[in-house]
């Protein structure tokens, strides 16, 4: 048994998972999550703020506390969409090298996907086709699949914080503002769904979970996988997509982050949904650090 901690560098949150590994599995010991917003100011020139960088500082060398409080032998970590794309990376990798002792392995969105596919069907039950969707704050990955086999994966650098960056939307906002939306992530993916057909959707925790909690007043549940019904969810992300910051701030279910960004996320769903006429949409409780687990030697 080894016990190992998985980071994933999102650029809106930064992800923590301690697991004991064996040859046969692993079990959970702890996971937590923080808000960093490493794209903040910085993301569509292609740079790590100082001020986001400094977040990102600070919740690292608890997530080291943390792991060495635990006795965790091993810390792996993966850098995506803000990292791989800022000019400069190397600066950002190497100043956490040298404060806090841990090595980032910059992946690219291919290596991404495929990362996620493996961590959405660790569990998964279903036998038909499905897209999946993993809402990052850089990009967005879109897996379709089904749970023997990848078909064909894509990583778009459509985040939520590239658009949240990129427009000055309204307050609410309004239609018009959904319409640049939907432009902008019709732009981003080309013609990659062009000869996609399923009507299952996948939402890859993160935003999906928020949606569901919003939904059902309640905690996600742990490492379930949880069918959403489809009428109920376009009503709450409708409900999401025009309210204001104000309404948003005050609303205990949606992490900080998100409190500015939840309305895009809703528009994304929602585009996605209508685009493949979706029937049944599913939340998978693991993503991407769950997909690692398999590659970490032991």
């Amino acid at each position: 048994m080894k016990r190992i901690a998985i980071i994933d560098f999102g650029t809106n949150t930064f992800n923590l998972l301690i697991i004991d590994k064996t040859i046969n599995g692993f079990k959970e010991v702890y996971s937590t999550k923080v808000g960093v917003g490493l794209g903040l100011g910085g993301i569509n020139e292609n740079r790590i703020h100082e001020d986001a960088a400094a977040r990102a500082i600070a919740t690292l060398k608890l997530y080291k506390e943390k792991a060495v409080s635990l006795n965790v032998v091993k810390i792996v970590a993966f850098g995506t969409s803000a990292i791989r794309n800022a000019t400069n990376n190397t600066e950002f990798i190497e100043r956490i090298k040298s404060e806090i002792g841990i090595d980032i392995v910059v992946i690219s969105g291919k290596r991404e996907a495929e990362l996620i596919y493996k961590g959405v069907t660790l569990d998964l039950k279903e036998d038909a086709s499905f897209i999946v969707m993993d809402i990052g704050g850089g990009s967005t990955e879109f897996i379709f699949g089904n749970r023997e086999k990848l078909f064909i994966a894509g990583s778009f650098e459509i985040g939520a914080s590239r658009i949240y960056q990129a427009f000055n939307f309204s307050d609410p906002y309004t239609p018009a503002n959904c319409q640049e939306i939907e432009n902008y992530l019709e732009n981003g993916v080309g013609d990659f769904f062009d000869t996609i057909q399923t009507d299952q959707l996948i939402g890859a925790s993160g935003s999906f979970e928020t949606f569901y909690e919003l939904l059902s007043n309640k905690d996600y549940p742990e490492h379930e996988y949880v069918y959403l019904p489809k009428a109920a969810l376009m009503a709450q992300l409708e409900r999401i997509i025009y309210s204001t910051k104000a309404e948003r701030e005050i609303d205990d279910r949606i992490i900080p982050i998100r409190k500015k960004m939840a309305p895009i996320a809703a528009v994304k769903i929602r585009w996605i949904i209508r685009k493949l006429n979706i029937q049944k949409i599913i939340i998978s409780p693991y993503s991407l650090k769950e997909g690692v687990i398999d590659e970490v030697s032991i």
